[in-house]
């Protein structure tokens, strides 16, 4: 039986509190490794805190709504669970490979944040090639961040997972455990955002970082509500044939941490899936007023979310 109650993803931590989610995320470290290794990763994440609030000379505050420092978090938090679930089946990933996959995990979106003196547009215009940026602002960057030059190699080929251009089987791994955990990047990345409660909501931000980066087939905000079911149809196949099937790891961890046996990324997923497709056959009312987790809904992008 689920402790508490708890009956949905939403219910185990208050993500939208960034203190609360990495302290979640050092809670489920410390299951398999002694806390003394998270101190890279709190490093880490203090910088890049500083970073998307325009605390780092030389870049400015992030600028993307959607591809945001809490986007970011989900991500890590996502990862780190998957992470949980294959040590609890399965011998147990290095620690160093664990540390080197979350400081990845909390670089791979650097791509969209501008450097000062960058005042046209917001970083959404990078959205084509914003891995590659993010891999530059890791070569750049790596000895502020304290990260050995040996791991950034291994955290290149992570960051590159995140591409949904790039084929995981032409990136250089150099064990079978690095390029699993490339695979964990690449579905924590697609299973965190889509999974979030107010993720139908955020579309309405994402669809503007596409017109602004210039991206073709979505001329109104209703085609990327319509085409996103397609696109999580891919993304199913992705995690199964590409992905390795690694999604199963949450099933195991919130079964070993919280007594649930289910998927309630999956779950998640599929509850906004069902929405959606309600939202597209119901065509009585501007879609818009269908979506209320945002206080953006009825503003944007006229306002930014309070």
């Amino acid at each position: 039986m689920a402790r508490n109650g708890i009956t949905q993803l939403s219910q185990l931590v208050d993500t939208s509190t960034h203190n609360a989610l990495m302290e979640e995320v050092r809670r489920i470290f410390s299951y398999h490794y002694p806390d003394r290794y998270f101190r890279r990763v709190n490093r880490t994440y203090n910088l890049v805190k500083k970073l998307y609030s325009g605390g780092i000379r030389g870049y400015k505050a992030c600028t993307t709504d959607y591809h945001d420092l809490s986007h970011v978090l989900d991500i890590l938090l996502t990862v780190i669970r998957l992470i949980d679930g294959h040590n609890s089946e399965n011998p147990p990933f290095p620690v160093q490979l664990v540390v080197t996959l979350l400081e990845a995990t909390l670089l791979h979106d650097t791509g969209y944040l501008q450097e000062e003196g960058d005042d046209e547009g917001t970083g959404a215009k990078y959205t084509m090639f914003h891995v590659e940026r993010g891999v530059q602002f890791l070569r750049n960057t790596y000895e502020m961040f304290e990260i050995a030059a040996d791991d950034v190699k291994l955290m290149v080929e992570l960051i590159r997972c995140t591409s949904y251009m790039v084929k995981i089987e032409d990136l250089t791994f150099s064990s079978p455990e690095e390029r699993l955990a490339g695979c964990i990047l690449c579905t924590a990345d697609l299973l965190g955002q889509i999974s979030d409660r107010t993720y139908l909501e955020k579309l309405i931000f994402l669809f503007y970082e596409f017109k602004e980066a210039g991206i073709k087939g979505f001329n109104t905000e209703f085609d990327l509500i319509r085409k996103t079911i397609d696109f999580y149809e891919t993304t199913k196949k992705r995690f199964t044939d590409t992905y390795v099937n690694v999604y199963r790891y949450a099933q195991h961890h919130f079964r070993r941490r919280f007594d649930i046996d289910r998927n309630l990324y999956m779950e998640a997923i599929d509850r906004h899936i069902e929405y959606l497709r309600k939202i597209i056959e119901d065509d009585t009312t501007n879609f818009r007023h269908k979506l209320k987790r945002g206080k953006w809904m009825h503003t944007y992008p006229r306002t930014k979310p309070g």
